[in-house]
């Protein structure tokens, strides 16, 4: 991919949505029939959040509000479920006290469909850091949690045509996953993407696990320092690679699975701690980083294992970039939250 800024006749390169607060979580929806579809969510320090689902009017260049609805606690992550065919009812799924399944009903309505609980003892749940949606099955998510848990849930969407099916969920099986608490997890494509997934959490350990085997799992990493790993992302075109991050770091870490514990590559351009780590949807060797300095930078990691010096693509936001996403079914759109605002920046 030659990344560049592409002509366009109509469109603009970079669309903007002023949310009335905080934006944290986001994410883009896959169906083809919306296409400029994306979910936000609050980031506000007490109980009453909200997540709105937002559209661009692609013949008025503007975004709007499709519908508002209220969340318990920020929500740690947000996912359209990846369903790039529309067989499978319009599902949204968000993480924060709850794993919590929604329905976009219509453009204006969304309700929830079920609350998942990863406690079968009581009605107390642990916080749940993250969550992933197995792009191969979609019947299939796994939660992380500070309770050093993963949880690896069944969902079933009841696809009958004719009558509406409620959507329902039970814990296929739930593993302690590290010492301390789990930050994030991330289904990998190997092995017919079903059953691998990895973890990364406080103990500085990235750890990968195959669902058909789990008395064990493998370390690929561990930080020098020990220090808390918080985002993990595995490449989209090669399962062999994923990266990572550590709490306040400058920089993100590229893995290889087959060399494990020494990255094969650090990039490190930014000048403040990293948030967000995002790989195209279409390349290999093309990886978005986000960071507190108000960037998004582009990387080409062809060259790997040869020190990757300089991104080929920079773009200086107007406030410190805590969330970044590439758009899986649009892979010429990258979105950013900083702020109250939602940026989409056409690469």
């Amino acid at each position: 991919m030659t990344v560049k800024m592409a002509s366009h006749p109509k469109r603009k390169e970079i669309y903007k949505y002023e949310a009335p607060w905080i934006l944290y979580a986001m994410n883009w929806s896959v169906r083809p029939d919306h296409r400029f579809r994306l979910a936000v969510g609050s980031f506000i320090e007490e109980y009453n959040n909200k997540v709105q689902i937002v559209g661009l009017d692609e013949e008025r260049s503007e975004f709007n509000s499709r519908s508002t609805f209220d969340h318990p606690y920020p929500c740690t992550k947000i996912i359209w479920i990846p369903d790039a065919k529309g067989a499978y009812p319009d599902l949204l799924a968000t993480s924060g006290d709850y794993l919590r399944i929604w329905r976009v009903i219509s453009d204006t309505e969304t309700r929830l469909e079920c609350l998942l609980n990863n406690n079968k003892n009581s009605d107390y749940c642990a916080p749940l850091t993250s969550f992933d949606w197995n792009e191969v099955d979609p019947n299939i998510l796994g939660t992380s949690s500070i309770d050093t848990t993963c949880t690896i849930w069944g969902l079933e969407t009841g696809q009958v045509l004719g009558r509406v099916n409620l959507v329902s969920g039970h814990v296929k099986t739930q593993l302690i996953a590290h010492d301390k608490e789990v930050y994030d997890i991330a289904f990998s494509r190997a092995g017919g993407g079903r059953d691998m997934f990895a973890s990364v959490g406080a103990d500085g350990s990235v750890r990968m696990f195959d669902l058909r085997h789990l008395e064990h799992s493998t370390i690929i990493y561990e930080d020098p320092q020990h220090q808390p790993l918080l985002r993990l992302c595995w490449n989209k075109q090669d399962p062999n690679y994923l990266a990572t991050m550590a709490m306040d770091s400058m920089e993100v870490i590229i893995l290889d699975v087959r060399v494990p514990c020494t990255p094969v590559a650090r990039l490190n351009n930014h000048r403040a701690c990293v948030n967000g780590i995002a790989w195209a949807p279409h390349s290999s060797c093309h990886i978005c980083t986000a960071a507190d300095d108000h960037q998004a930078l582009i990387w080409d990691i062809q060259q790997m294992p040869r020190a990757i010096e300089d991104p080929i693509l920079a773009y200086t936001a107007d406030g410190e970039i805590n969330q970044i996403q590439w758009a899986t079914t649009q892979p010429d759109w990258i979105s950013i939250c900083y702020n109250n605002n939602l940026e989409i920046l056409r690469v």
